[in-house]
């Protein structure tokens, strides 16, 4: 058996996967594949442009959203050069430094993603629950705190990971089973002991997703319990209404992790192009979903990108 490491003076090359057994399709499907990524730059895109140039948005909700979209940009921007290259020029080939790069970006993206989530949820907790100190807790000092806060996060979670990957040995199976690099999918074709990279992954993921998600749920908790002290049903459903966004993005981002999770888990009979596609469209939802749904529930969004279009059409 050939056993590589990265003292080897040719570097080590790793072979990405597409759809498996429906190669011959891949084209056909790297079509819908496709657009969803169009959707998702250019609706992020657009949200992040009119947050940062309409001054009624400059807001801490509209900040908190702006991150959000950066971060699903991010996360698309990720894993399209590798995903469709793979799907129209079959590119599978990939360095073992540009696979920990990417590693190393798209879980980090999605930690992010896992953290601003958990911000949206404490904006929201505070807009309701203590309305009348809102602006002197969410100041903007403090949101750019939250957001370097998160930043430290993840880099300190995901260091010793990426340290820890260039330290494997790996066989003569180099085959990924992805289009994109993954931790647990490049420790496993690993010839040497990867406890300490199971380890390091399970922290990595408890400390961020695992500790945000409870987070987020008690900060629902208690906004239910106070908008339910609320007197007139109409104040009740005014605040409601200001949380279905949120509870959207959360539910959108949460319900495929749990899924994917549950389907390499007790999944072992399904095909395995069904653990591929679904592990694809896992990383697309957030990006594609989160700016529609901001954008058709949120009035001031909508408002000003419908101001926007117009704008541009006239210009036409």
């Amino acid at each position: 058996m050939l056993v590589f490491n990265n003292t080897n003076a040719q570097p080590l090359t790793f072979l990405l996967t597409g759809i498996p057994g429906l190669r011959a399709a891949q084209a056909w499907i790297s079509i819908p594949f496709c657009l969803l990524y169009v959707i998702a730059l250019f609706g992020n895109s657009m949200i992040l442009f009119v947050v940062l140039h309409e001054q009624s948005l400059h807001e801490t909700m509209y900040y908190f959203l702006s991150m959000l979209s950066a971060t699903d940009l991010s996360l698309s921007l990720c894993t399209l050069s590798t995903t469709l290259g793979v799907f129209w020029f079959e590119a599978r080939e990939i360095n073992l430094n540009a696979c920990i790069t990417q590693m190393f970006f798209l879980h980090s993206f999605t930690f992010m993603e896992s953290g601003v989530l958990l911000a949206m949820a404490f904006d929201r907790f505070v807009a309701i629950c203590d309305p009348m100190r809102y602006t002197t807790i969410l100041t903007n000092a403090r949101i750019a705190q939250i957001g370097v806060s998160m930043l430290i996060r993840n880099v300190a979670v995901m260091l010793p990971v990426v340290v820890f990957v260039k330290r494997l040995s790996f066989c003569s199976s180099m085959v990924l089973s992805h289009s994109y690099c993954y931790h647990v999918d490049l420790i496993q074709l690993s010839c040497t002991d990867n406890r300490i990279n199971s380890i390091l992954g399970l922290f990595a993921l408890f400390s961020t997703t695992g500790f945000d998600c409870p987070c987020i749920l008690l900060s629902y908790v208690l906004i239910i319990r106070t908008v339910l002290n609320i007197a007139s049903s109409e104040g009740r459903q005014k605040a409601f209404n200001t949380c279905i966004s949120h509870i959207s993005a959360v539910a959108i981002f949460y319900i495929p992790l749990i899924s994917l999770s549950l389907v390499h888990r007790y999944g072992h009979s399904a095909p395995p192009f069904v653990h591929t596609i679904m592990a694809n469209v896992f990383l697309l939802i957030p990006p594609v979903l989160n700016p529609i749904i901001y954008s058709v529930k949120t009035k001031q969004i909508r408002k000003v990108i419908i101001k926007v279009l117009i704008q541009r059409q006239l210009r036409i």
